[in-house]
């Protein structure tokens, strides 16, 4: 089984969008069994003693109008343990890059990329912040993009 992990600044946005596409691209090729995915927060903006808010409310109806539930999702902040559970760790910016580099002492086995790394058009962009632009219909299209071409290299290269 490949374990990817999915990383945004407050995971409420990006990440678990990134997570629950991911998923249901496994399920719907059936590959649910080697395919697990989660995501994680870099900051404890959307996190208070321990409880972390839901995915935000216009991701939430994206998702759903493409039939995808996220029900039950709370921001959850990532540690330093997670290097040694996940094979693929995903970052959707710089400022993500940044933060798990630190965290994971440069990633000497090599397991963090930008997400925009498995796309085509978007191919090496980050991901904008939708909390900040509004943008949600694009960030969903990018991500997406990405996770369909993080299926491709799982199933080509790691399967």
């Amino acid at each position: 089984m490949i374990r990817v992990l999915m990383v945004c600044h407050g995971n409420i946005c990006r990440s678990p969008v990134a997570e629950f596409i991911l998923k249901d691209l496994a399920d719907s090729e059936g590959l649910s069994d080697l395919i697990y995915c989660e995501s994680r927060a870099t900051h404890t903006d959307e996190i208070w003693n321990g409880y972390g808010s839901p995915v935000y409310p216009p991701m939430k109806k994206i998702l759903s109008r493409h039939g995808i539930s996220c029900e039950g999702k709370q921001a959850t902040l990532i540690s330093r343990t997670e290097y040694n559970r996940f094979d693929l760790i995903i970052g959707m910016d710089e400022e993500n890059m940044s933060v798990l580099r630190r965290m994971f002492d440069g990633d000497p086995e090599g397991k963090v990329h930008l997400l925009t790394e498995y796309a085509d058009k978007n191919k090496g962009l980050h991901i904008e912040d939708p909390w900040y632009t509004g943008n949600f219909e694009k960030v969903y299209g990018q991500i997406e993009e990405g996770c369909i071409g993080l299926m491709d290299y799982l199933k080509e290269n790691r399967l």
